[in-house]
């Protein structure tokens, strides 16, 4: 097993569009633990699509000062710059709706192709 395999301890994954964010608790070798923020962007380049990736370390000294700060910067726009937005019309996305479904559509398949039989 790759030592990137081993340090990953949780992983979160949020679909934005062309870009998806992963969250990623990580180990270091003495066992102390640190976040990575990773965006990866999605665009076309000589007629391929290609990744472009870009990486935010946050260490557990600064966990409350970074969410602190995000939060405030978050409720700053909602508020100050944007109070005439419904921000609620994010929550579920087209992303989301796709996921979903997708995901339940494998489980049909394998449950069609298994011994289960339906009355």
């Amino acid at each position: 097993m790759e030592r990137e395999e081993q340090e990953k301890i949780f992983s979160k994954k949020i679909r934005a569009g062309k870009r998806t964010y992963f969250f990623d608790v990580r180990a270091t070798r003495s066992n102390d633990y640190y976040l990575t923020v990773t965006e990866s962007r999605r665009f076309q380049k000589d007629g391929d699509f290609v990744y472009e990736k870009s990486k935010l370390f946050i260490y557990k000294e600064d966990f409350d000062k970074v969410v602190e700060a995000l939060q405030e910067t978050v409720n700053h726009i909602k508020s100050e710059l944007m109070p005439h937005v419904d921000f609620e019309q994010f929550k579920n996305t087209e992303d989301d709706f796709h996921d979903k479904h997708h995901a339940k559509k494998n489980d049909e398949d394998f449950l069609l192709g298994s011994s289960y039989k339906w009355d």
